[in-house]
């Protein structure tokens, strides 16, 4: 006979018997192949994503961080110099405060004009010297659509003649700019607006301004930043 047959030898258990050829391993089929590679490539293709992820949320933590370190520098240079606006009983000064308000497409677009001894940073520089005049005022922003430009001036306010762009130095604080809502405040209410050439002497400057300052993120929900800033001078032992 050319096969045998598989018997069974009790507790020995059962023996095979083969058949006059050796098997061999086969390897993979091209079907088995080719479910690798997709399988492959899913894993692949979620790898990739979650490696997206984590860069886009890396950029927009930076991008965030960035907008809020501007904003709150723009909001800490206003404050300075509203609060060194000038008022002195005793010394003849130019006391300028003047806030308009204005909107621009459903948002405030406030704008300030203040004589102050603090331009900046200069007074760690050089000392007090006289007054100069500061303003902060927006302009639309033509490289993007619904964006804003926040821009500064500064000139002497020795000067006879008002801040404008011939003779004033111009700035750009910011090309982001949202929404610039600022208020006045006489002690008891609350005002849009104020114009320190309409007030009596010793009450020309307000007693506190708030600003609202609104920048837009990119690839994010907009940034807001707020401050009171106190005017030493505005109250009566000055």
């Amino acid at each position: 006979m050319t096969a045998r047959r598989a018997r069974c030898h009790g507790a020995r258990g059962c023996a095979s018997v083969k058949r006059g050829f050796t098997l061999i391993d086969r390897g993979f089929t091209l079907i088995e192949m080719m479910i690798a590679i997709v399988v492959l490539g899913f894993i692949l293709v979620m790898l990739a994503e979650s490696f997206h992820a984590v860069a886009g949320s890396k950029v927009h933590a930076e991008n965030r961080l960035a907008v809020d370190q501007a904003g709150r520098t723009i909001l800490m240079q206003m404050s300075d110099e509203l609060r060194g606006a000038v008022q002195t009983p005793f010394i003849a000064s130019r006391v300028i405060l003047i806030g308009e308000a204005r909107m621009a497409g459903g948002h405030a677009m406030d704008s300030v004009t203040v004589s102050t001894l603090d331009p900046g940073h200069r007074r760690t520089l050089e000392g007090f010297g006289p007054e100069d005049t500061i303003a902060y005022f927006t302009a639309p922003n033509r490289d993007h659509p619904g964006w804003n430009l926040l821009e500064r001036t500064q000139m002497s306010s020795l000067l006879t003649n008002p801040p404008s762009v011939n003779n004033s130095n111009t700035v750009i604080l910011a090309n982001d700019l949202l929404a610039l809502h600022i208020r006045y405040s006489d002690g008891q209410t609350f005002s849009e607006s104020w114009d320190s050439s309409s007030l009596p002497p010793g009450q020309a400057l307000p007693m506190q301004v708030t600003i609202e300052l609104e920048l837009a993120a990119a690839g994010g929900a907009p940034l807001s930043l707020a401050t009171a800033v106190s005017l030493p001078m505005a109250f009566a032992q000055w």
